[in-house]
């Protein structure tokens, strides 16, 4: 059974930066999978923030085009989100996200901006 662990949210000031780490449990199949994070608030659906392919090529939505940057480490089954620039209404718990037959999601990181 895969399992994902993502590390690294925590609280920060508007303006500022966070770097969010998601590791896979198993490398078997981690370089051929695309990997996305996606975010959630309280009442609202999950929605994804930035995907990159097992290539590298990446995606991002609209919101956060130019301040985060989605990259993975196959050697240690390791995606990350460098998040610069932070805004209030960036807030929200981040899940990272694999696909592989089946979609895989992790436990969620909190990120709190403050204002």
């Amino acid at each position: 059974q895969l399992q994902l662990v993502e590390s690294g949210g925590g609280l920060v000031q508007a303006g500022g930066s966070l770097r969010l780490s998601c590791a896979a449990s198993r490398s078997t199949f981690f370089s051929v999978s695309p990997m996305a994070w996606y975010r959630q608030t309280p009442g609202k659906e999950r929605e994804l923030v930035a995907r990159i392919s097992s290539g590298g090529t990446t995606n991002y939505a609209d919101f956060v085009k130019g301040r985060f940057t989605i990259s993975r480490d196959n050697a240690k089954n390791t995606v990350f989100l460098q998040m610069n620039s932070l805004k209030p209404e960036d807030t929200a718990v981040y899940y990272c996200n694999l696909v592989y037959l089946i979609t895989y999601w992790g436990q969620g990181t909190q990120v709190t901006v403050s204002s």
